[in-house]
């Protein structure tokens, strides 16, 4: 797939047409150049004629470069027919350049309106050329000064300025999209300057002879060179190779590019379950998979739209007619429905779906944001198990005040030397039949130096739908790993629990980077334990289990959080290597009041005794719900009963007053009230 190919090409029966109309177009402009000015054309010298024939050679092969728009092309013949402006006048240049152009046209297959406003432009710039040669009276003669270099580089640039100012006005009168990019300008300009210079090279060769006419083929061979060189560098910089979709880089380059006056909508998407297909066919496979997933997406949007790869199994696409979420969605639900269609592979069905985030244009918010914000809402939709998510000034995670908090977190993450208020409030775990700390579990508290101390509640849901989690994860590992250090030198070590997100598992280097903070500080992996919500598991199950089951392999244990308030817990427990499952706080309040709930936590630590895990309990807030607990057979509990969340200086003093108590373990059936 050439992802820079041109798309208003004629083809077939059309394409015949646009040359025969074009041929006819260029006869009768150059019949009527010769009926308005017959003088121009008389006792021409054998090297005008020479440099005709090759101005109509070298255009048989003429300079694309990267683009649509029929501006993006240099053509070899303006070194020919600038250099007969200079030497025989405007008339007889132009003609030999409407032959020229309408060749080039025929070979690059162009349709008649692109071959005309091609040559408007190749007009335009002869005609300033031989306006100021005109306005001095000057013509190159045989033996060229410094002064003839002067005028032919005066020359050149408004030859180039002409171009280029039709140029823009043919694309203001057609609504044509304006781009700006500095390479392709870079190239342009190069070859074009360096086409035009060599014009009086060639009329100095001519008075010499005409036959040395010809070598200059060569210049141009290497001018073609250089320019498909640029054009070649500039596309592998802006192209997936393996898809032939444009890149992230592409993507974000034209994002900056297009102005804010028609609605814009990007829509990320994320292939589910990936992974399996390259555990069970191979990597081969899985980028045959990719390629023609990437030629379905291409099929089911609009031509003017952008697909892109961004890498991996992730995709987007720019969406450049969109009239609000509603119309967004129905692009993002065409493309499931694109996307549900099994893929063949070796004779085996695959079938694939797809997580997908919707970011609208609001204003004249960078690429930057508005993928961040697609990026977001593909996330939210993996979370709740939706297909599509859209990402707007509706969402709670879009109130400005959450987005002026998001900003504070970032900036404060990112502040060096760290003293932007983020503090670790440690809570012991305390193990029921025998009342001894078994570790702690770390918090997170951030002082907002407008706002007061920020729970972590509010913290993690404005960080978790973002990229600013994996700053925060990184963050508390890095300070809960060094504080496990120190416990450990001053001889009391602890076991410490970490939350982490569904956004850390997903990125897949969360162990490289514990396996790193461990053997820097000289911490055993028994120390520490990562605790995963429920949630987290059912966004990517698979590429969550490949994450954890390294993590587990290193010796840190695995706790879920949150039991019983997600789905499928029963497949996790079976297949996920868990050390631990936590009982939410929301069952263990309401456990001395409500036989349901009291009916919930006996059977959650009856299945994890079954199973060999740990259970541990949330919340527990008085000494009933603790014997409670005591008598369910469960293994720990954490709550403000024993001691609410301290920091780790605090905690110190507390393990030193702290005795183990046994709980009484009540007798007998016990009934809640209700």
């Amino acid at each position: 797939m050439d992802a820079v190919r041109p798309r208003t090409a004629a083809s077939g029966p059309r394409r015949r047409r646009a040359l025969i109309v074009t041929a006819a177009l260029t006869a009768g402009a150059d019949l009527a150049l010769w009926a308005a000015a017959p003088g121009a054309f008389r006792e021409l010298p054998p090297a005008y004629w020479m440099m005709a024939a090759l101005a109509v050679v070298a255009d048989a092969r003429p300079h694309p470069l990267p683009g649509r728009r029929v501006s993006r092309v240099i053509l070899p013949s303006i070194c020919f027919t600038f250099a007969i402006v200079l030497a025989w006048g405007f008339v007889p240049a132009l003609a030999v350049q409407l032959v020229a152009v309408t060749v080039a046209g025929a070979r690059m297959r162009h349709a008649v309106p692109r071959s005309v406003h091609l040559a408007l432009q190749h007009a335009a710039g002869l005609g300033a050329a031989s306006v100021v040669a005109g306005l001095v009276s000057w013509r190159i003669g045989a033996r060229p000064d410094l002064r003839d270099a002067a005028l032919t580089c005066a020359a050149a640039g408004a030859w180039m300025a002409a171009r280029h100012a039709v140029a823009a006005l043919v694309r203001r009168w057609t609504s044509e999209r304006r781009t700006r990019h500095r390479r392709r300008a870079r190239a342009d300009l190069l070859g074009t300057a360096a086409l035009l210079l060599l014009a009086p090279v060639l009329l100095v060769a001519a008075q010499v002879s005409p036959a040395l006419l010809p070598l200059s083929l060569l210049a141009l061979h290497a001018v073609h060179r250089m320019v498909r060189w640029a054009g070649e560098s500039e596309r592998a910089t802006r192209v997936d190779p393996l898809t032939g979709l444009p890149n992230r880089r592409a993507l974000q380059s034209t994002m900056s590019e297009r102005g804010p006056d028609r609605q814009r909508a990007l829509i990320l998407l994320d292939l589910d379950r990936f992974r399996t297909v390259n555990d069970a066919l191979g990597h081969g496979a899985g980028d045959r998979l990719l390629a023609r997933v990437a030629d379905r997406l291409t099929a089911a949007v609009p031509r003017h739209d952008l697909v892109v790869r961004l890498g991996g199994d992730e995709f987007a696409v720019l969406a450049t007619r969109v009239e609000g979420a509603a119309s967004a969605r129905r692009i993002a639900e065409h493309l499931t429905e694109a996307l549900s269609r099994p893929f063949p592979m070796d004779g085996t069905p695959v079938e694939l779906t797809a997580s997908i985030g919707i970011a609208l244009q609001s204003g004249r918010r960078d690429g930057a944001t508005l993928l961040r914000e697609a990026e977001t809402a593909m996330y939210e939709a993996k979370e709740r198990g939706d297909q599509v998510a859209v990402h707007g000034p509706d969402a709670a995670h879009a109130s400005p005040e959450r987005l002026a908090l998001l900003a504070d977190l970032r900036a404060a993450l990112r502040a060096e030397p760290p003293g932007d208020g983020i503090e670790l409030y440690y809570q012991p775990q305390i193990a029921i039949a025998t009342g001894e700390v078994l570790g702690v579990e770390a918090l997170l508290r951030w002082r907002h130096p407008r706002r007061g101390l920020v729970g972590p509640e509010e913290l993690l849901r404005v960080a978790e739908p973002t990229p600013v989690m994996r700053l925060l994860t990184a963050r508390v590992l890095d300070e809960v790993v060094a504080q496990l250090a120190d416990w450990r030198r001053r001889g009391r070590p602890l076991r410490a629990a970490v939350n982490v997100s569904a956004r850390d598992l997903h990125a897949g280097d969360i162990a490289d980077r514990v396996g790193g903070l461990l053997r820097d500080y000289e911490v055993p992996a028994d120390l520490l334990q990562l605790e995963i919500t429920e949630s987290a598991l059912m966004t990517d199950p698979h590429r969550v289990l490949d994450t954890i089951t390294r993590l587990d392999r290193m010796g840190v244990a695995i706790s879920l959080d949150d039991f019983g308030t997600g789905f499928s817990s029963l497949q996790h427990l079976r297949r996920l290597p868990l050390a631990e499952v936590k009982i939410d706080r929301s069952f263990v309040l309401g456990m001395a009041d409500d036989r349901g709930d009291a009916a919930i936590v006996r059977s959650v630590i009856g299945l994890a005794e079954s199973l060999g895990l740990r259970a541990v309990a949330e919340g527990v807030e008085d000494e009933v719900t603790w014997r409670l607990l005591a008598a369910a057979g469960c293994h720990a509990a954490q709550g403000w009963f024993h001691a609410r969340p301290m920091p780790a200086a605090e905690l110190a003093g507390w393990l030193a007053r702290h005795r183990p108590v046994r709980p009484g373990v009540l007798r007998g059936p016990w009934i809640p009230a209700k």
